[in-house]
């Protein structure tokens, strides 16, 4: 039985095309817009990804996300370091600054100063250069994309040359020398990323009463790194967050307070529409024209079940094919356009999500011929 049900789908070419067609671009909408989606938040909690050493964040407790810089004084770093259960406790600094080419243009950049000593918080890769070379005089690493894009110089000819180790730029009106390249994860706002040492970028940086962004801090061995949080917060009144937990409240708040998520899922849910529309349809009128054939099953003592598993395997064979083409189309669009500025990311969560968007569009398609098929009449294949 199940081989005619296949049989029976094949044959009708037209109809099998528009439903895997359909189904092919629900899947596709669903699953390209959750990436996008994703790699979007990602890129909001990025840098506290790459800054992989520190257990626990310590902040002002007004801090709502990891952009929302509200500077401490550097005092409050000796205190969160005076906390039993503290391993070490380190200076980090995290700002905007106008940075000036050699060509007179300016750009907006992510400045980032790193302990003086240990420069723990440091990008996560290097492409040229040694991190240890932020130790030379005037000092600075700048992620690669940076250098590539918006840090180059164009020349009077119109070339675009990207900013190379050597090369010298300005930074609120002092001079800095780049000294390596690495990689970092894309900021939200993609502005290049400079790194230095935490005295010299408050040197760059405009003069404040108040310079430390963060105190990164590493637990000791065997000390649990959210009772250490807890402690952290009683003893000095500061805000301190695990890793995680920054990165997790840093993507609810751009959750709660943008349109983002409303952008993508008005998008998704019209992929998902779009798909049953499409395909529901298409396998409403396969069905009803292939009605005389369950007819002439019933009349041969076909039971309503087998009739309906039949159904069912054929929603299952153009649900999972749709599925696989859609899902394969968005990954080779991320995958093409992945030196782009596009956000993309698709974890294997999100593939789920979709095919459970899939399965329920052929599930509904199914439940609706089922109905039609268990109130056939079997007389209906000895009619005119």
């Amino acid at each position: 039985m199940y081989i005619i049900a296949l049989k029976m789908l094949l044959g009708d070419r037209a109809k099998y095309g528009g439903i895997i067609m359909g189904l092919s671009f629900a899947s596709l909408l669903i699953t390209q817009q959750l990436s996008i989606f994703e790699g979007l938040m990602a890129r909001t909690y990025g840098f506290i990804t790459d800054t992989g050493l520190a257990d626990i964040w310590v902040m002002d407790a007004k801090v709502q996300f990891v952009d929302d810089i509200k500077p401490l004084q550097e005092t409050h770093l000796f205190r969160v370091r005076g906390v039993d259960g503290v391993q070490w406790a380190v200076p980090l600094y995290k700002g905007l600054l106008k940075a000036r080419l050699a060509n007179g243009t300016f750009q907006t950049v992510n400045l980032i100063g790193l302990d003086d000593t240990s420069l723990i918080g440091g990008p996560p890769a290097m492409v040229a250069g040694q991190l240890a070379d932020l130790r030379r005089s005037d000092g600075i690493i700048v992620d690669e994309v940076g250098a590539a894009d918006k840090l180059v110089n164009i020349l009077p000819d119109g070339r675009r040359v990207p900013l190379r180790v050597g090369d010298v730029v300005e930074l609120n009106d002092h001079r800095a020398i780049v000294v390596g390249l690495c990689r970092v994860s894309r900021t939200f706002q993609s502005q290049p990323v400079v790194y230095t040492t935490y005295t010299r970028a408050t040197t760059f940086a405009p003069k404040e009463r108040k310079r430390l962004s963060f105190v990164l801090v590493k637990a000791r061995a065997g000390q649990d790194v959210q009772v250490l949080s807890q402690r952290i917060q009683q003893f000095t009144g500061l805000a301190a967050y695990p890793r995680q937990a920054f990165a997790d409240r840093t993507r609810q708040y751009f959750m709660e307070n943008t349109g983002i998520p409303i952008n993508f899922g008005i998008a998704v849910a019209l992929g998902f529409i779009v798909g049953t529309a499409i395909a529901g349809q298409t396998f409403y009128n396969f069905t009803l024209d292939n009605l005389r054939h369950f007819g002439a099953l019933k009349a041969m003592g076909t039971a309503n079940g087998t009739l309906l598993r039949m159904i069912m395997l054929q929603a299952l064979l153009v649900g999972s094919i749709g599925y696989g083409l859609g899902v394969g189309a968005a990954a080779l669009f991320g995958y093409l356009l992945r030196d782009s500025e596009l956000a993309f990311r698709m974890p294997w969560p999100l593939l789920v999500i979709s095919a459970a968007a899939v399965m329920c569009i052929c599930m509904g398609a199914a439940l609706i011929s089922m109905q039609k098929v268990m109130r056939l009449e079997p007389a209906i294949v000895f009619k005119g």
